[in-house]
Parts: C-alpha cells; structure tokens; sequence
C-alpha cells in the first residue's frame, strides 16, 4: 500500500510510450509506477489488439511488481490516453492511497466461474485488510475472456464451456471479477465469511444478480490472470480526495453534477473520471426504448461508451476520461459505477 498520485497524459497511438517523459518532467521516476491505466482506440471487443499492443509496449518499461490494465474503445469524443498511478516519494500523505495485485492464472474453464470470483476476492480483501487503507474507493480490474481456442481447449478436456460466444465470455469474466469485488467488501464490512460466501453464491443463482457500487472490471484476450488495482482514501486527509458513486442509467447526470459541485466547493480541480457504462439490459432507458443491443453493426457496448463518455466529458469539459464498457455487476443494471479523483489546494 502506498500513498499516490494521478497523472494522465494523451498518447498518439497504442504503442506510445511518451507519456514517460511527461511524467519525468512532472517529477517522477517510472519507479515509481505501480499502474498504467489507459484507453485505447481499439474496439474494445475479443478482437481488440489495441489493448495487447500497448501492454507489450508498457510493460518492460515499468516495474515488476507495477501493472498495467488497457481498456479498448475510445468511441465519440473519448480520448486515447494513459493514466499513472505513481506512489508519492518518501511516503508523503496525499490523501489517496492504493495497492496493486494479481490472481493467479485461470485455467480456460475457470475464466466467468466462483473460482475465478473467489481468487479475485481473496486478492481485494488482502488489499482492504491492510492496516491504514481507510475507504476503498475505486477496485479496478482486468480479467481475461474466451478466445476461440480456449473453448476448443475447454470441449478436449471432456468439459462444457460456460459459453461459447467469445463476446458473451467478456461479460460473463466481467461479471464474475465484480462479484469477487463484492464478496472482499461484504467479507471486510463484518468480517462474516458466510456473508462474503453468500455474494459469491449469486454467480449461481441468475435471478438475484448482485452488483458493487466500487467495481470496474473490463475483460481482454491480453491476459491470463486478473490485475487489480484498489484505490482508497487515507485515515489522514490530504489533497488528493476521491468521490465514489453510481449512475443509475447511460443519461444520470446527478451524481457527476453532485460530485462536481463537491470539488467546486473545495476550490478543487478533478485529476480523473472512472465511470463503467452499459447498454440497458431491459431495451429501454426510462421507458423509452433503446437500440444499443439490436445494433448487427456496432455492439452495445460501444454505443454505451459513446453515450455515457459524451456526458461525462460535456459535465467535466474533459475527453480524457476512463469509460469501461460493460458493467455488468459494476452499478445498477443499464447504469455504472463512478469514481471522480480530484485534487484540493
């Protein structure tokens, strides 16, 4: 666990790595790094090579024990971009702090199953146990998906593939890591391993779906196992503060105006915006009906990235924002989870 600070920079490609200069000219050493976080302008479904490119750029460039987690799909105003989470040097207080880990890697049956939600809860919760984490803010996580041939690999085994539908897989992984999320919260909350268990119980059981108000997951074929990052606030307050809430549908702008509003009041200036976005799972959006998920062109959850990325962007006047598609478990159905870091004189 470390105190940090947010740095984002934009990027001409997904192979660019310059952003390092621009970090070293703002004081930091990439030692410093303990995550790249950034958006790129793939397609951000199981093809998305955007994401793999970026990885095997940043990652010889970073520390070993630092990750990095790529979301593909820039669609409408969306920015590509980098986003550094970097640890204060000699542990200055700055009022966020955060931790970075990893699962193990999952076999291709166990990628949207418990045992994949239970490695990611078991990671969340060593984080959160640590002395002097305060509030989590924000766990955001990268997870592997289904490609063709580990559901060939999956079938030669003698097993069923939870799905057969690689796309379908990246919600199902999504949705698996969200209720790990859940479970490590639910287990620090009261420390009740019957509750925590109880959350994980809900991947079984299709008609009580649970969700996360702190979980941004987005799958892709880059990895095997699953890189989290938790973000939280510091027992002593610093500068750098961090806002978490949920948009309840693609078009809530309450709660970002709300947060807003905060940040204005403390005289503050907003470092970055972590928002999830999906298209609504009923066809409609207050309702009225929708056409996200009948699109044979463009998949839902491009055209959600589009939608909620220009209302944040519009709100904040900024398009270098972090919108995840697919929330799946991350927020309410057809909403997502939000995460405004902001920083105070």
């Amino acid at each position: 666990m470390s105190a940090v600070n947010i740095l984002k920079f934009g990027i001409s490609s997904p192979g660019d790595t310059s952003p390092l200069a621009e970090l070293k000219r703002a004081g930091y050493d990439p030692s410093q790094i303990l995550a790249v976080i950034g958006k790129t302008e793939g397609n951000g479904c199981v093809n998305d090579f955007s994401r793999t490119l970026a990885a095997v750029a940043w990652e010889p460039l970073i520390p070993k024990d630092a990750i990095t987690i790529f979301s593909g799909g820039t669609e409408g105003v969306l920015s590509p971009h980098v986003t550094f989470v970097v640890r204060e040097a000699g542990g200055a207080n700055t009022g966020l702090v955060a931790a970075v880990t990893r699962t193990r890697a999952f076999k291709p049956h166990e990628i949207g199953t418990r045992t994949q939600a239970a490695g990611v809860a078991d990671e969340v919760g060593r984080v959160l146990d640590r002395p002097g984490f305060g509030d989590a803010k924000l766990v955001l996580v990268k997870c592997p998906l289904l490609t063709s041939a580990k559901i060939d690999a999956i079938k030669v085994q003698g097993r069923v593939p939870l799905t057969t539908d690689t796309y379908e897989s990246m919600a199902l992984s999504r949705y698996a890591c969200a209720v790990g999320i859940e479970a490590a919260l639910t287990y620090i909350k009261d420390k009740d391993d019957r509750h925590s268990d109880s959350v994980l119980d809900s991947l079984d059981n299709k008609d009580s779906p649970i969700w996360s108000d702190y979980a941004s997951c987005s799958s892709g074929a880059e990895l095997e196992d699953c890189h989290i990052l938790v973000l939280g606030t510091s027992p002593v307050p610093g500068k750098i503060r961090a806002i978490s809430s949920t948009m309840r549908d693609a078009i809530d702008a309450t709660p970002i105006l709300t947060a807003l509003e905060t940040i204005r009041q403390e005289g503050g200036e907003v470092l970055q915006v972590f928002a999830k976005a999906e298209a609504d799972p009923s066809g409609a959006i207050r309702g009225r009906r929708h056409t996200m998920s009948t699109d044979s062109d463009i998949h839902g959850t491009r055209h959600a990235r589009a939608a909620v990325g220009g209302l944040i962007a519009g709100l904040t006047g900024d398009t270098q924002i972090y919108v995840s598609g697919g929330a799946e478990g991350q927020g309410p159905p057809g909403g997502g989870s939000l995460c405004v870091v902001y920083r105070v004189p």
